[in-house]
């Protein structure tokens, strides 16, 4: 099936500097270098309207226009690659297959903001990619790409790998911050935001794996092209990384835009044993939920899911179908955000752990239908007043999944006459 590819190209050993250099790899840094001033490079990018790919979706340019120009201290970019959301499995794809196009995203990202290093943070579970990037950074060193007046050009800069050490807090930005600073990974409380005090206090923006990846192309080619691409108000293509209930699950480059259905049934083969679809999550396991419904007619862009109540975020789309045991689904997911709380806000601190022990009680069968709202408030206390946005990644497909699917967890209740229980008791649940 044709469908544009931008980033996962189907070229043979793609991986090796001199396949990436013969198919026109590092000619969007030679041409930034020697014809584009660092400005230049930034409004190319505003006008392809390329949206961060890590979540937030958030405009690209204009998040390069907030590094300041002129600063006497140093500047850093921080590339965002503590892969940890469930259901997300896309940027291992690029350093696997098309590393070298990421880095010179990241050397092109360095130029515009006047950046002398860049960190790529990386899940320490990705040991084998760890790797390969490395090789691939190493063969661009030597090759005059990174380094020291980079192809004759009066601009330097460096390219590190940090590995993290597998939490996933370490994703959201301020704590991947402190993380690479070698404290305990905390978010921070903003103001003030990274291009004003970011890494030691100095000027740093944080980008996406993937979002970079995509600047060389955007430089090469104009960001009209790119902004052509899809949907206009969300351009390009996405990595689709789709597990779960189908046949063929995968990492998928297409179109923003693209039919839900027509990922799972053109490309990914249908689901599984011909069943039919139960539940979606459309972004990586913290987007709220769709149904069977919703899942047959929306199209996956950031507009499309907003105006359902959800979100495109990592485009993680997890898959399950007819049988699919939602009240499961749910406690396993409630879980892993108990156990991923850094613990420095009391409403997620606490209020994960509520959320996961009444869910597991609701599963054995030993839950009240009262639990169902208490659940929902539970949420709704911590969604919002959180430092990060772990408290609303855990309130949201709590808060969802019972409003979307709330049958399911009614069927899992005992039919007997029971007294509600107020929010401001809810700590007992610890104990039963």
């Amino acid at each position: 099936m044709e469908n544009m590819k931008i980033i996962l190209k189907d070229i043979p050993d793609l991986h090796k500097i001199e396949v990436y250099e013969s198919n026109g790899g590092y000619s969007a840094l030679e041409k930034a270098l020697k014809k584009m001033t660092p400005d230049e490079v930034i409004n190319e990018v505003k006008t392809s309207n390329l949206r961060g790919r890590g979540g937030a979706c958030f405009y690209t340019g204009l998040k390069w226009t907030f590094m300041p120009k002129e600063t006497p201290k140093p500047k850093y970019l921080c590339c965002n690659g503590d892969e940890s959301e469930p259901g997300s499995f896309k940027d291992r794809e690029i350093f696997e297959k098309n590393p070298h196009q990421f880095i010179e995203g990241t050397l092109l990202a360095c130029y515009a903001m006047g950046i002398k290093a860049a960190y790529v943070y990386i899940r320490g579970e990705y040991y084998k990619w760890i790797n390969l990037l490395q090789n691939a950074i190493d063969d661009a060193y030597k090759k005059g790409y990174i380094g020291k007046n980079i192809l004759g050009s009066e601009f330097s800069t460096d390219i590190y790998i940090h590995r993290g050490a597998g939490a996933y807090i370490c994703g959201e930005e301020s704590a991947l911050m402190n993380s690479v600073e070698g404290k305990r990974g905390y978010p921070r409380v903003k103001p003030p935001f990274p291009a004003a005090y970011g890494l030691w206090g100095n000027p740093t923006t944080i980008n996406n794996i993937e979002t970079l990846s995509n600047i060389p192309e955007i430089i090469k080619n104009g960001g009209q092209w790119f902004s052509k691409i899809g949907e206009p108000k969300h351009p390009g293509t996405l990595l689709f990384g789709v597990s779960g209930h189908v046949n063929k699950p995968g990492v998928y480059e297409l179109e923003t835009g693209t039919p839900l259905m027509t990922i799972i049934n053109d490309y990914c083969g249908g689901v599984t044993d011909g069943k039919e679809i139960k539940m979606v999550i459309p972004g990586g396991s913290s987007m709220p939920p769709l149904t069977k419904e919703e899942a047959l007619t929306i199209k996956m862009d950031d507009a499309s899911l907003k105006a359902i109540g959800s979100a495109i975020g990592t485009a993680g789309v997890m898959v399950m179908n007819e049988e699919a045991d939602i009240v499961k689904v749910l406690l396993r997911i409630s879980k892993f955000y108990y156990h991923e709380s850094c613990g420095q806000c009391t409403p997620c601190r606490e209020g994960t752990g509520w959320m996961m022990r009444v869910l597991k009680r609701i599963d054995e069968g030993k839950g009240r239908m009262s639990d169902l709202d208490l659940l929902i408030e539970v949420a709704q206390n911590i969604e919002g007043n959180t430092i990060c946005a772990l408290g609303d990644a855990a309130a949201w497909p709590v808060k969802w999944t019972i409003k979307k699917f709330r049958k399911e967890f009614e069927a899992k209740i005992p039919e007997v006459e029971e007294k509600s229980v107020p929010l401001n008791k809810v700590h007992s649940l610890r104990y039963s």
